[in-house]
């Protein structure tokens, strides 16, 4: 899975469409900053890079500029440099918004109750992982019905915690629905406006904008799949040409398997031995010998992986037809790894005996075969 994580320009412009009000902006991606580029929009300016992580403010990435020679100051600075170890390639210039308070809006899946998750704060602004550590009490949880979704009650409730009344207490209310129904419709993961700032004039304006989608539904959002095309890594490509699931983790030990079920108990077994897993692939039912080649692939040109187990228990997909995928996959590999197989199943023996045949030894013992290929990992043989 990969979750597109929007630049905050484009989530803005998702929150315009549901009406929810932002700062006038221009995006820029040139050094060359002119007058022009600004004619729309009255001094002071935000100067904002626009790069996916949080912390930009703290690491420099954001900028106050009073005039347009400090806007273009801003800009060269921003453009082209690293933060957090990401470029910047574009900023994102807007109006500065006077603040007379900053609150928080977010949403998210949650998964345990099957329901999603409303969080609003009085205190906006910051760190809102830090926030909840320090002030639980700060964050106000609203459990919303996956099928009903929020009503305006539950807008109106929401609205009134965060300490508002009388017009002030609507216009909040229908920006809390606007959020909620932007969040459906761009089938997001998670969705965060932080800060929704309370402007001197008492209204309402979103001038930051967090927006993860998952990648499962971009076939809807047409506007993203370039972008989301953009994101994946080679190993991920490789994945969804033949149709594997892969989730890349954390660990150094490669992980093939087929069969969501197998693999996750693959994955259970070698933490239960001390093994890290530095992925999840399943290969599915029915996988051919090219199919078996591409997941290890995958592994075995990731520098980052020690050791490979594939774990396959034969039932539509044949024994024989992953060894030969295994044996060409060890052949053609750029770089070679310690390879552990635990092959059982249909046509098994003719499987390991092809296995034989090109070196590598298969086992037959599931618990066997996840510690070896812990030990293979940490080097040992």
């Amino acid at each position: 899975m990969i979750i597109l994580d929007l630049n905050e320009f484009q989530g803005k412009q998702v929150w315009l469409k549901y009406g929810i009000p932002v700062p006038k902006g221009v995006l820029i991606s040139s050094a060359e900053l002119t007058a022009s580029d600004l004619r729309d929009l009255k001094p002071p300016y935000m100067v904002k890079a626009q790069i996916q992580t949080g912390g930009r403010g703290k690491a420099g990435g954001i900028k106050a500029a009073y005039s347009i020679s400090e806007a273009q100051k801003a800009v060269s600075e921003l453009l082209g440099a690293k933060l957090k170890d990401l470029t910047v390639n574009e900023v994102l210039i807007e109006e500065k918004v006077s603040v007379k308070k900053e609150l928080y809006l977010g949403l998210v899946v949650d998964r345990f109750s099957r329901s999603y998750v409303f969080l609003s704060s009085r205190m906006g602004g910051v760190d809102i992982d830090d926030l909840a550590m320090k002030s639980p009490e700060t964050i106000i949880r609203t459990v919303v019905d996956s099928q009903l979704g929020i009503r305006s009650f539950h807008a109106l409730s929401i609205a009134k915690s965060l300490g508002y009344t009388d017009s002030q207490l609507t216009e909040l209310s229908l920006i809390i629905e606007r959020f909620f129904r932007a969040f459906i419709e761009n089938d997001a993961e998670l969705a965060e406006i932080n800060p929704l700032v309370e402007t001197d004039m008492g209204k309402f304006v979103a001038v930051d904008a967090r927006v993860l989608i998952d990648d499962n539904a971009i076939f809807r959002h047409t506007e993203y799949q370039q972008q989301t095309a953009e994101k994946r890594s080679p190993q991920q490509a490789l994945a969804e040409k033949y149709n594997l699931t892969y989730v890349k983790l954390e660990g150094d030990i490669g992980v093939v398997g087929n069969g969501a079920g197998l693999v996750m108990a693959t994955v259970d077994l070698l933490h239960f031995f001390g093994g890290k897993p530095a992925d999840f692939l399943d290969i599915g039912g029915g996988a051919n010998s090219q199919t078996i080649k591409a997941a290890l692939q995958i592994l075995l040109d990731n520098p980052e992986v020690k050791s490979v187990l594939v774990n396959v228990l034969g039932g539509i997909t044949h024994c024989d037809e992953v060894a030969y995928g295994i044996i060409e996959a060890v052949k053609e590999a750029k770089t070679k790894k310690p390879l552990v197989v635990r092959l059982v199943g249909t046509n098994q023996k003719e499987g390991q005996k092809i296995l034989r045949t090109g070196g590598v030894n298969a086992m037959d013992n599931m618990e066997e075969a996840a510690k070896r290929a812990v030990k293979l990992a940490a080097g040992e043989q």
